[in-house]
């Protein structure tokens, strides 16, 4: 197989240097056709999330493959005005095989930062459809990305890999899905506007959240992350009046100080008419009151109560990653024993065009005898001398030559190919012989019939005009 996965990750570097190294969504169409120009490749894929990059390419040449993985990161260091040795130091190649499963592990989420994470296989699919668009992919990374595709979502149906929350966000909206059954019915309120906050709010819209509010010290950040989720924005002193509205809060500021406090969540509740709120607090030091809990109506958990959740889950993750590296050892395995099959195709398809020409060149020999008024049992028995010697001549020579340079290696496959171990009667001197033919015109014949043997040189393709050459 040869395919290059070349790139860099969370893992090999350090976000300033993955920062440099990203494609804005409107480059890559043209990066893809730069890589191809510049590297001499015909398919290659690009792969850009805010935690990698990577490069997946076909080379023409199994020998060409550590020629081209130093082009393409000649290439990328050129590209986005990088030292190449600064970028090879942060870069990670895989070859072949190793590539392939590398492939299969970023599809099923075991190579991302958070494990398991089911964002990645679209991400993947979306940097396909883009190369697909630009021309970049041909038939054999086409077909290689389809079987990567179909055993990342065996994985993803055959284990729970990505079905428990492993972060603090998603657990607190994963939570809030348990207290509510339809939160397409629940208004929420979210307090601060960080980067966690933000988090947060992504997890409630993709859950079907009714309504957003969110809260912050200073209107100008909480509007610009409120204009990201059709959210409003209000200042932390406009808090009790929207949550009386709020069926679900959460808060996570850098206030060294609690924000709601018990009488401010009391009167809320009474004016909601003890309808109840689910309170998840995820800032240290905490932004509700300890005291609040006592309320009646009132669900408040904090982040040490996510965390435990968290961690086992991420235990549970892991536990289904080993099941999920099983799947991929087998789907790839099964993928390079259909590359290995697929390399034989042209061969066969020669060999059998050349023993069909072989066939047809002797049957027109028969048919001519035939029309001339020759014996009949002689000319069957000339045909099948005739398509026997021919068909035997270049491997009965292959394998003298074998013979006489010891590759007794070469000696053993050849039985194996020709049928010989399963049926040593073949093998015998004792050769049938057919009626009117001589024992030296049988099986065990090296010479060639009376005209001269076809080469493959000799004998046309299937296409008009072309040969079929050694």
């Amino acid at each position: 197989m040869n395919l290059i996965a070349l790139g860099i990750n969370h893992n090999s570097a350090g976000v300033e240097v993955r920062e440099r190294v990203a494609f804005a969504p409107e480059q890559v169409a043209e990066a893809l056709e730069d890589a191809c120009e510049q590297a001499g490749l015909d398919e290659v894929v690009i792969l850009s999330t805010c935690n990698r990059t990577e490069l997946y390419a076909m080379v023409p040449d199994n020998s060409q493959l550590a020629e081209k993985s130093a082009r393409l990161i000649e290439w990328m260091a050129n590209y986005h005005h990088l030292s190449s040795d600064e970028l090879r130091r942060a870069a990670y190649c895989h070859e072949a095989g190793a590539a392939l499963q590398h492939m299969v592990k970023v599809a099923s989420g075991l190579d991302s930062m958070v494990l398991g994470e089911p964002q990645i296989l679209g991400q993947l699919k979306s940097a396909y459809a883009v190369a697909l668009e630009a021309g970049t992919i041909g038939g054999e990374l086409d077909r290689l990305f389809q079987r990567v595709f179909a055993i990342a979502k065996k994985v993803r149906t055959d284990t729970a890999i990505g079905e428990n929350p492993v972060s603090v966000a998603y657990a607190a909206v994963d939570l809030a899905g348990h207290i509510f059954s339809d939160l397409s019915r629940c208004d929420a309120l979210l307090v601060g506007a960080g980067e966690t906050v933000e988090l947060v709010a992504r997890h409630l819209i993709e859950a079907g959240v009714r309504r957003i509010v969110i809260a912050n010290r200073t209107l100008g950040r909480a509007r610009e992350l409120a204009q990201k989720f059709n959210a409003e924005a209000v200042l932390l002193a406009d808090i009790p009046e929207h949550l009386l509205h709020s069926d679900i809060v959460i808060t996570s500021t850098a206030s060294q100080l609690p924000i709601l406090g018990k009488g401010a969540v009391e009167q809320a509740i009474k004016a909601r008419k003890h309808r109840p709120i689910l309170m998840i607090d995820i800032a240290v030091p905490r932004d509700i009151e300890p005291q609040v809990a006592e309320l009646a109506d009132i669900y408040l958990y904090t982040v040490d109560d996510l965390r435990e959740v968290v961690e086992q889950n991420l235990r549970s993750r892991q536990s289904e990653a080993r099941k999920a590296d099983l799947l991929i050892e087998e789907g790839v395995a099964q993928v390079l024993e259909e590359v290995r099959s697929l390399a034989a195709v042209d061969t066969v398809r020669q060999y059998r065009e050349m023993a069909e020409y072989i066939r047809e060149q002797e049957v027109q020999r028969a048919l001519r005898g035939l029309a001339r008024g020759d014996d009949p049992q002689q000319i069957v028995a000339q045909l099948a001398r005739g398509i026997t010697n021919k068909l035997i001549h270049a491997p009965t020579a292959g394998l003298k030559r074998a013979s006489a340079d010891g590759r007794q290696d070469l000696l053993a496959g050849a039985r194996k190919l020709l049928g010989l171990e399963s049926a040593p009667g073949v093998a015998s001197r004792s050769a049938v012989t057919l009626p009117g033919a001589s024992a030296r015109d049988g099986i065990d014949s090296e010479l060639p019939g009376p005209e001269p043997e076809p080469t493959n040189r000799d004998i046309p393709s299937s296409q008009p005009g072309k040969r079929i050459l050694q």
